[in-house]
């Protein structure tokens, strides 16, 4: 090198050598993810995605400007996620940072406005300036753009007035999950078929709107009566039944039969017991009795039964009820309704991975019974407060007006909704009579005593878990939503949606897409305790203990500096 240097053009040479590393690191670079998690790595499947693309995929994040410090964690974490995604196809993919404020470069008005009619719905925040406490509306979104299509993406999909770090880093695992979502579907338009069944009385009106609205964007929502269809297509992707009031005949049963049997999916929301908020609002009490829709024989055959029993958890959502004042002027408390129950799942699927909260009315129980060749899969499920109430049972208002004895709420994990899928035996096997099977081989079907082992059920003991308050101010609510609490301390937006639609996704999806569901981002809190304790301990070592080997090497270089310069 000392001979480089001294040539007459070894500086030239090194100015060159220098120019050239610099440019294949521009052109030829790598890093290596040192976390447990894989935090700053994306799937094959994303990968897949990306090389997919014959066009420019623009991506505008509106996540820019003065943000409260968890919007702005998620900023930068959106930041190094595209960044990744952008050395997957450099020359395909383009993102820029937004704030909602800021003017449109093609048009007179605020992006914010734009993001509000596409659908977007800010979060309003109180904010601490200088001056004091401000409101401001924060759009945890992105909008890509490909081709002549264009999307949204929710980066944040956790409540409206609670920002929690545990919502903020599940928001960071699902990041991944979205986008490689929203691509697909941007560039495989074809949209799945969903049925929805009607005629044994389904509920059609203003409290099925959020669930129309919610299957719109990624799926062919249409209604199914089984009365008159003569049987169901297989090219129907998923078939559901919900919150149905009339009984199931024999006919209709043979055709949900032999659909599943062909490898279909079912979906259903069922409550096997007649009570009704509305009644409530009429009377205070009313009485929980079975509908008796005639199903009980066939989901026991496939591998789980709903029970005739209400689920009561000290985990709930909010009833206000009357505590003084007059006939006039009441005063109402918000208070826990035990009817009311807010299940959580165990993360044990890619269905209810990071999923928050799922709000139940009047919820039963599901129990899980032998069925060779069906695998069963809880999705929810009670906390570890909770109990059971047979039924006939007389529920009143009143209840909730004393603390609820929390002896009673000893049972845990009560199982709410079940994932089946495997081989069904047939309902009808060993007992269906020549009519049926003329039936069916007139409509060109074989009867199917075992199922192929593509078929999957999915059941849930709640018909409410998927309906939507109706407001007569603000008209149909969000899923998940509660009406009683819309505009006061405790309103919030449960998972509902979520986990209706992520059930949807692993029914219709590319598996390998829902599987990025199950990446995992830790959440390493610090022990509040243990840094009290060893507050002092560890001030030491940051604080005095540089300075100490500072002063030690310092003495040491003058001792040995003394010793060789003496004399």
């Amino acid at each position: 090198m000392q001979k480089l240097v001294q040539h007459k053009l070894g500086w030239l040479v090194l100015i060159v050598a220098f120019a050239a590393v610099n440019l294949l690191a521009s052109v030829f670079h790598t890093k290596f993810d040192l976390t447990k998690e894989k935090r700053y790595t994306i799937t094959n499947t994303t990968k897949n995605l990306i090389r997919k693309l014959d066009d420019k995929v623009e991506i505008e994040v509106f996540l820019s400007g003065d943000l409260p410090s968890g919007f702005q964690k998620l900023a930068n974490a959106t930041k190094d996620f595209l960044q990744v995604m952008k050395e997957s196809n450099s020359s395909k993919i383009t993102y820029r940072f937004l704030a909602p404020d800021d003017d449109m470069e093609d048009a007179d008005k605020k992006y914010g406005d734009t993001l509000v009619g596409l659908g977007a719905t800010p979060i309003n925040l109180t904010v601490q300036i200088k001056q004091g406490q401000q409101s401001k509306l924060v759009f945890p979104y992105a909008l890509v753009k490909y081709k002549d299509k264009q999307t949204l993406v929710n980066l944040y999909g956790g409540g409206k007035r609670v920002i929690t770090p545990a919502e903020m880093n599940s928001a960071e695992a699902m990041m991944e999950y979205n986008f490689s979502k929203t691509l697909n579907g941007l560039i495989n338009t074809q949209k799945p078929l969903v049925a929805y069944s009607v005629g044994n009385g389904e509920p059609t009106g203003a409290t099925s709107y959020s669930l129309q609205v919610a299957l719109k964007k990624d799926y062919h929502l249409f209604t199914f009566d089984l009365h008159k269809q003569p049987y169901i297509p297989d090219t129907i992707g998923v078939f559901m039944i919900v919150k149905p009031s009339l009984q199931f005949d024999e006919e209709e049963k043979l055709k949900l039969d032999q659909y599943l049997m062909r490898g279909g999916k079912v979906v259903c929301f069922i409550d096997n017991l007649n009570a009704e908020k509305d009644s409530l609002s009429l009377k205070p009490e009313l009485v929980a009795y079975d509908r008796n829709l005639n199903l009980t024989d066939q989901l026991f055959r496939y591998g789980a039964r709903i029970n005739t029993d209400l689920v009561m958890d000290l985990q709930c959502d909010f009833l206000p009820l009357a505590i003084g004042g007059t006939k006039d002027n009441p005063q109402f408390e918000f208070l826990h309704w035990n009817y009311y129950p807010l299940f959580e799942s165990k993360n044990n699927h890619p269905i209810n991975k990071n999923l928050g909260l799922v709000a139940g009315r009047f919820v039963n129980s599901i129990d899980t019974v032998k069925a060779e060749d069906v695998t069963k899969t809880i999705l929810l499920s009670s906390s570890a407060n909770s109990r059971k109430l047979g039924t006939p049972a007389l529920i009143s208002v009143n209840e909730n007006r004393n603390t609820p004895e929390d002896a009673l709420f000893k049972q845990k994990d009560i199982p709410v909704a079940v994932l089946l899928e495997g081989k069904f035996t047939s309902l009808y096997r060993n007992r269906i009579s020549k009519s049926q099977t003329d039936t069916l081989a007139k409509e060109g079907f074989t009867y199917m005593p075992q199922g192929n082992g593509d078929g999957k059920l999915l059941i849930a003991a709640d018909g409410d878990m998927v309906m939507n308050d109706f407001s007569p101010k603000e008209g149909p609510l969000p899923m998940g939503m509660n009406i009683y609490t819309v505009g006061s301390q405790y309103e919030y937006q449960f998972a509902n949606s979520d986990f209706l639609l992520n059930s949807l996704e692993y029914l219709t999806s590319n598996q390998s897409i829902m599987a990025t569901r199950n990446k995992e981002v830790v959440l390493r809190l610090l022990d509040s305790k243990k840094v009290e304790e060893e507050k002092l301990m560890w001030q030491i070592i940051n604080i005095a203990l540089p300075l100490l080997l500072v002063i030690l090497g310092g003495f040491i270089y003058q001792q040995v500096r003394s010793k060789k310069y003496a004399a």
